[in-house]
This record gives C-alpha cells, sequence and structure tokens, in this order.
C-alpha cells in the first residue's frame, strides 16, 4: 500500500479546531493559543478582503478573535464547525465596521452640509425687504402731498422736523403736525400695532 505525501505539514498532525474551541469554552489557556495560531490568518485574511484598511483590519481580527475567546461557551458545535464559524464571525464584525464608518462618514457630510447651510435664505430676505419696500410706497401714495415731503424728509433723509420747515418754509409747528399726522397714517397704512 502507498502512503499519502502531503505538502507541507500532514493534516493530521494540527490539532482538530473543534476540540480546540471546546478546550477555549472550559478557558484553557493552551487550547486558545493554539486555537488562534489556526485561524488568525484565515480570520486576517476574512477581515482584510472587507476591509481593505491595514490597520483597521488588524484591530477587526484582533476583535474577532477576543470574541471567539469570550463566546466559545455559548458555540455549539450541533449549529456550525469552529472552522466555519470563526471566519463567520470575522466577517460579520468587519461588514460592522465597513457599516459604522460609513454611517460615520454621512454624519459627518452632514454636519459639513449644516456648517455651510446659511442662517437664513437670502432670496427670502429679498423678497420680503421688496415687499415692504412696496407696500412703504404705497402708504406713501395715500398721503397728502405736504404729509407726505414731511415724511420723507425727516425720517427717510434723517433731516431734523427744524430742517424740514426750512427746507418747505413752513412754520415748524406745522411741519411738527404734517409729520406726527403722516407717521400715524403710515404705521395705520403698515399695519405696525403702536
Amino acid at each position: 500500500m502507498k502512503e499519502a505525501v502531503y505538502i507541507g505539514t500532514n493534516p493530521s498532525s494540527e490539532p482538530d479546531p473543534q476540540e480546540l474551541l471546546s478546550g477555549v469554552a472550559l478557558g484553557d489557556q493552551t487550547a486558545f493559543a493554539a486555537l488562534y495560531d489556526i485561524v488568525v490568518n484565515p480570520v486576517s485574511g476574512v477581515v482584510r478582503s472587507v476591509l481593505r484598511d491595514q490597520a483597521q483590519s488588524e484591530e477587526v481580527a484582533q476583535e474577532v478573535l477576543v470574541e471567539v475567546r469570550r463566546t466559545a461557551p455559548r458555540y455549539r458545535e450541533d449549529r456550525d464547525t469552529a472552522v466555519n464559524w470563526i471566519p463567520t464571525l470575522a466577517h460579520r464584525r468587519a461588514v460592522d465596521r465597513v457599516r459604522s464608518v460609513e454611517a460615520a462618514a454621512a454624519r459627518d457630510r452632514r454636519a459639513a452640509l449644516l456648517d455651510r447651510t446659511p442662517d437664513y435664505d437670502h432670496a427670502t430676505e429679498q423678497v420680503e425687504t421688496r415687499l415692504e419696500r412696496e407696500q412703504v410706497r404705497r402708504c406713501l401714495r395715500t398721503l397728502t402731498e405736504l404729509r407726505r415731503q414731511s415724511v420723507t424728509l425727516a425720517p427717510y433723509r434723517g433731516l431734523t422736523c427744524r430742517e424740514v420747515a426750512e427746507s418747505l418754509t413752513l412754520p415748524l409747528g406745522t411741519v411738527q403736525t404734517r409729520l406726527r399726522d403722516g407717521l400715524v397714517r403710515m404705521r395705520d397704512c403698515l399695519g405696525v400695532n403702536a
């Protein structure tokens, strides 16, 4: 009978991952060290294929191996083999990391957009200003000529009552009365509450 030839190590000489995982579940440090040596490269490969970033791959692979050690007592042989269960944990953890990184990036993008969003809408402000100006013009047209002159010269051109009286060649008291009456009518026309 011919003897089988193996390239590399004889597969029967490696400890059974299933048995090692059972030992890890019982707290056997030696079993974990042996299991680690068997699965570290496949776990790293699975994680690296999902993440592509070396630093994150190493971190997630380490997290997976810690999780294997922590959750070994809950492992059930009747559901899956150790050789399949451990890479599945690695793949799930790597996918979780990708989702977490993408969610963080999306949050950062939304936050950046909020930082660039103006506190107010320029177009809305311009429309409101234009409407207010039109309303003021419409109310000014309802005033008599003398009241309109008094109102436009004093508040809008910044003249004092005395300067308005001089420019219109009217007595100061008359200008003050027309100005007060004109402003009261403007207030009423604009719907401003006193």
